[in-house]
């Protein structure tokens, strides 16, 4: 009887189980399109990034001369608040040699694009070495006397988003010049899918130096294995390469960036739009820069004001001297109230391509053309493809992409 008993307690736990798997199932499905922020549980650990882990890294830089490629996100955090990765490594004894700055310099207040000039940081005295401009690969003289190079820069996961284009190049240099490249790990934003049109190879630029998806689903520590091991470095080379992983963060966890990575992604909203509403750079539509909702709303003048209710005006504003449209009354859409998002849409600017009264104004098509990765795109936008249609000539690539992907995932 004991044993019939406990037969029947088990076949009723299994039943509520798979019960429970199938309403979850059930869930997922109805939101694969757009899905709001999870709700943290409580008995989720605090996610630590790789800076934090000094224990893991800090005795790998003694007695070593040193070049930290960072900007303003490169911080420790500590309760309260959070100290530089400079600062820390410093009041440590480590020896910095220079620090390497990227796009939006070496304390993010530079527009996007923007030449950054090399000079000299006024807390450290540390020379910065700009790597956006003419110089965007260290040079073999910028790594004379170093023994490693340290990478600690928070990225948002997008292939247009610069910062893994300077990660590519300094692993490059290093690999030329037999110096060890040390990467700290952070979460991906947008970590937790992938999508996109996939670069192709000649249409490479700075805005994409390898053949990966728009939205790639890998964090910064992730890629640097990838470049590396899938030998996409220049003369397939290889560099002496160590990735302090993050601890307690997995693909699927959603993670709100505490420091806005660079000018115009001031929050989660506009970092879940980034990789659709990035797309207009490459067109003469404003994408909110200009305002204090950069990446949650576009416009135009001359889109047709018939069809919209929503209208801004970009000024000059922090991170955007000179904003598309400036001064001009712009006609479009607000999408400050988008949910986190699980896919790239071509719907933005399907619509405002529709809607603009003289189509000629709308693709700024070299710039367009490095952003998408390839010229098919636009000629898909200007013959009317739906948003289902251009997607699924994705497909494929993003297939193929996943099974390199997956070899190189460390969360």
């Amino acid at each position: 009887m004991l044993f019939l008993s406990n037969f029947k307690s088990t076949v009723l736990l299994w039943f509520l189980v798979l019960g429970t798997c199938g309403n979850n199932a059930h869930t997922v499905t109805e939101n694969t399109q757009r899905a709001s922020k999870p709700q943290i549980k409580q008995e989720e650990k605090e996610i630590v990034v790789a800076a934090n882990r000094t224990e893991a890294y800090v005795p790998l830089l003694k007695g070593k001369k040193i070049a930290v490629v960072a900007n303003l996100t490169s911080v420790i955090f500590k309760p309260g608040g959070y100290t530089h990765l400079v600062d820390s490594l410093l009041s440590l004894d480590v020896a910095i040699k220079h620090v390497f700055s990227p796009e939006h310099g070496f304390r993010g207040n530079f527009d996007a694009g923007e030449h950054v000039n090399n000079s000299k940081d006024t807390k450290t005295g540390l020379e910065l070495i700009s790597l956006h401009g003419k110089n965007r690969k260290p040079s073999q003289e910028q790594l004379d006397g170093l023994d490693l190079v340290l990478f600690d820069i928070q990225d948002v996961g997008v292939r247009f988003y610069t910062y893994i284009a300077t990660l590519q190049l300094v692993m490059e240099a290093c690999a030329e010049k037999g110096i060890p490249v040390l990467v700290l790990d952070r979460p991906n934003p947008n970590g937790h899918y992938v999508d996109g049109p996939t670069m192709e190879a000649e249409h490479t630029s700075f805005l994409g130096m390898t053949q990966i998806p728009l939205v790639y689903g890998m964090t910064i520590g992730e890629y640097a294995n990838m470049i590396n091991e899938e030998m996409w470095l220049e003369g397939d080379k290889k560099v002496d390469l160590t990735v302090i992983p993050l601890e307690n963060w997995t693909h699927d966890r959603f993670y709100s960036l505490p420091i806005r990575p660079s000018p115009n992604l001031p929050n989660d909203t506009s970092i879940t739009l980034y990789p659709s509403l990035g797309m207009l750079e490459g067109t003469n539509i404003n994408a909110g820069r200009g305002t204090e909702f950069q990446f949650q709303r576009y416009g135009a003048s001359f889109l047709d004001k018939n069809v919209y209710d929503f209208t801004y005006t970009p000024k000059p504003n922090f991170g955007s001297k000179y904003p598309k449209e400036e001064g001009k009354l712009c006609y479009g859409k607000d999408l400050s109230k988008t949910e986190r998002m699980n896919e790239v849409t071509m719907e933005y600017i399907i619509d405002a391509y529709t809607n603009t009264v003289d189509k000629s104004k709308f693709f700024l098509t070299d710039g367009f053309t490095k952003h998408a990765g390839n010229d098919r795109l636009q000629k898909q936008i200007e013959a009317g493809a739906t948003n289902a249609e251009i997607k699924a000539t994705w497909k494929a690539d993003i297939e193929k992409f996943k099974k390199i992907r997956a070899k190189y995932l460390l969360y």
